[in-house]
């Protein structure tokens, strides 16, 4: 019985890793314009303002393409979708190291390479579809922590290009394990036998009139929003508010990164053992206090300590967000990923702009940090306001994933 199996036993272990492959390599692509946007600098001078729109208009592609990659999800399967989008991020990569003659151009490449951050609505539907529900948080956790591909980044793109002499040259390179990766996703994944149905345009209008999903299209904002938002940003902070280099930067930006992507397992797998709702209580809460004590800019050590346990809460964080969307919206996983995922990257986009926005306005990045610690901290409120209705109407609904969810809920009571 499915019931009686180990986690490694009930899926399929090569689409899982599959699934991890694509994410990760396509996280390091998304975010290359992030730390090298202090390298950028010395071709393009660019005021807080321009930097910060720099760096978030590659989450704002993610955010708008994760909705097409949902629905291709749906029509043709996760495995030829991540294909077609492993295709496709090459284009802005060959564009960004052979092409590019100004600052429009970067930003036409920037955007372009948010098919790269798409790879979220085909990547994790691959893992989750092989699951059962008891092991939905540790699955889903485990192909996301391909997010761990933003350490890729930020610890070698600047050391390349300084190597180098110039920032193209990354994205030339960059090429190499994308290429790699296409040619092991496309021998080694395997679409589920659980595929659902096809659904039409008007089905996606009708997810979207349900309250849940705008509530965890609100709630992953701020959880994967402030990772993939810090983790494209950080590299700025640091340069700017403590005079580091464009590698020293970048450097302790990754020390925050390893924590929000090593942390995103462990976030679904708790939240499989304690309850989804309980652990994100107690996530958002932890990082609205860490965001609130980095806004006085303590010195270089103590913030990078500070962000390093605030990242760690938003990547658990998305784990445990996603430990509960996939039981919620089981058969419509594909385009629901894709909403909850273009949320996310909202987020992501919102976020350099309110820290640069407002240090461009201020000169202090006190009042966008003292913003995210309060967004952060509505969360646990919101949470706290809604998981009643949650514990009496997603039991009851009929459907297997509306049963199997009431472990997890119960965990919560």
């Amino acid at each position: 019985m499915m019931g009686n199996k180990t986690f490694w036993q009930s899926g399929h272990k090569p689409s899982l890793f599959s699934a991890f492959l694509y994410f990760d390599i396509s996280f390091m692509i998304w975010i290359l314009i992030g730390p090298l946007a202090v390298v950028i600098m010395a071709d393009y001078p660019m005021d807080a303002a321009q930097k910060a729109n720099l760096v978030a208009l590659p989450i704002l592609g993610g955010s708008i393409l994760r909705l097409v990659l949902g629905f291709l999800t749906d029509y043709i399967g996760p495995k030829r979708t991540g294909q077609i989008g492993m295709l496709v991020t090459m284009i802005p990569l060959i564009w960004g190291w052979q092409f590019v003659n100004s600052l429009a151009e970067l930003h036409i490449v920037a955007i372009l390479l948010g098919v790269a951050g798409a790879s979220f609505a085909a990547a994790l539907p691959l893992a989750s579809r092989w699951y059962p529900p008891q092991y939905q948080g540790l699955a889903m956790g485990i192909a996301g922590a391909g997010n761990s591909g933003t350490v890729l980044t930020t610890l070698f793109a600047n050391r390349i290009a300084q190597h180098f002499g110039s920032w193209e040259v990354v994205f030339g390179l960059a090429l190499i394990p994308i290429t790699l990766v296409f040619i092991i996703f496309t021998i080694f994944a395997k679409e589920s036998p659980n595929q659902p149905a096809p659904k039409k345009l008007g089905h996606y209008g009708r997810i979207l009139k349900q309250k849940d999903a705008w509530l965890f299209c609100g709630l992953y904002s701020v959880t994967f929003g402030g990772f993939v938002g810090l983790s494209n940003y950080l590299t700025i902070f640091f340069n700017t508010q403590y005079g580091l280099s464009a590698v020293q930067a970048a450097d302790f930006t990754t020390i925050c990164v390893v924590a929000g992507s090593l942390f995103r397992p462990l976030g679904g797998y708790l939240s499989d053992k304690i309850g989804g709702i309980r652990m994100l209580m107690l996530l958002y809460g932890g990082a609205g206090i860490m965001l609130a004590t980095i806004s006085s800019i303590p010195p270089l050590y103590t913030v990078a300590v500070l962000l390093f346990f605030g990242m760690m809460c938003l990547g658990a964080g998305n784990g445990s967000v996603f430990q509960l969307v996939p039981q919620r919206f089981g058969e419509d996983i594909g385009i629901v990923t894709g909403i909850v995922g273009a949320a996310g990257g909202i987020g992501g986009y919102l976020l350099p702009l309110i820290l640069g926005g407002l240090y461009q306005s201020t000169g202090s990045y006190a009042p966008g940090f003292l913003i995210l610690s309060g967004i952060a901290l509505c969360c646990v409120i919101l949470i706290a306001v809604v998981q009643g209705q949650w514990k009496k109407t997603w039991v009851g609904q009929g459907g297997k994933a509306r049963l199997d969810i009431r472990e997890s809920l119960q965990a919560d009571a």
